[in-house]
């Protein structure tokens, strides 16, 4: 008998064998990765916010236009005077053209007006400072004084805009948070199924969310965020 073709079937007995003996933990390896679980995690913060974008809006009324345009440059001029007095720069102060309607020319206008002429005006405030916008939208009276009726009878044509772009700073942290709370329910999960938690198969961020807290403090918003993580599990 050739003595190589003895020594090849030995090996390959010895290869079966092996084979063999490995294959049912690599079924049960198989296994283990068709086990999985799959958990979210939320982190929520509060913040304030970081930009403000206030529209002073009012009204000029009279029966001429060049009076409309006096009363208007007069009203600018002391609005302007009333923000800067109360931290604004004069860069964060911008004054739109304004917008007159004549009664006389509108079809369905009513003659009865006192006034012929009304023009709406408005100075924008941008800014990243916020608390003196604040303060300065609980001094408005001061504007009512010099007869300046700040504010209209539509809110949403105007409405002051709180922002938050700080967002990317406490990006990281809210991520880490959001996902050690789904690593700690994952855990949970897997003793109460008698088994123990493995690596991480997928995970999803999910997208930030930028709320207002309540509809009475809209500068004070609510970041949030969850994650979906989904583990592998062990016996």
């Amino acid at each position: 008998m050739d003595k190589g073709r003895v020594l090849s079937g030995l090996a390959i007995m010895v290869g079966l064998i092996v084979m063999g003996s490995m294959l049912p933990k690599a079924v049960g390896k198989f296994r283990e990765y068709d086990r999985t679980v799959n958990v979210k995690g939320l982190c929520e913060r509060e913040v304030k916010a970081d930009k403000v974008i206030w529209p002073v809006v009012y009204k000029v009324m009279a029966d001429d236009v060049q009076t409309i345009y006096n009363n208007t440059d007069a009203n600018n001029a002391a609005i302007i005077a009333f923000l800067q007095a109360g931290g604004i720069k004069p860069e964060e102060i911008t004054v739109s053209v304004p917008v007159i309607s004549d009664k006389y020319a509108t079809e369905y206008g009513s003659n009865d007006r006192a006034f012929r002429y009304i023009a709406k005006n408005v100075v924008t405030v941008c800014t990243e400072n916020v608390d003196a916008v604040l303060s300065l939208m609980s001094k408005q009276a001061e504007l009512l004084k010099k007869g300046i009726v700040t504010g209209g009878s539509n809110q949403w044509e105007n409405p002051v805009e709180f922002k938050y772009e700080g967002l990317n700073e406490i990006k990281p942290a809210m991520i880490e948070e959001a996902t050690q709370n789904a690593r700690e329910t994952a855990k949970k999960f897997a003793k109460d199924s008698g088994s123990r938690l493995g690596k991480i198969k997928t995970a999803n961020q999910g997208t930030f969310t930028i709320s207002d807290r309540d509809s009475n403090t809209p500068y004070i918003k609510q970041v949030r965020v969850v994650t979906s993580v989904t583990y592998y599990l062990k016996n």
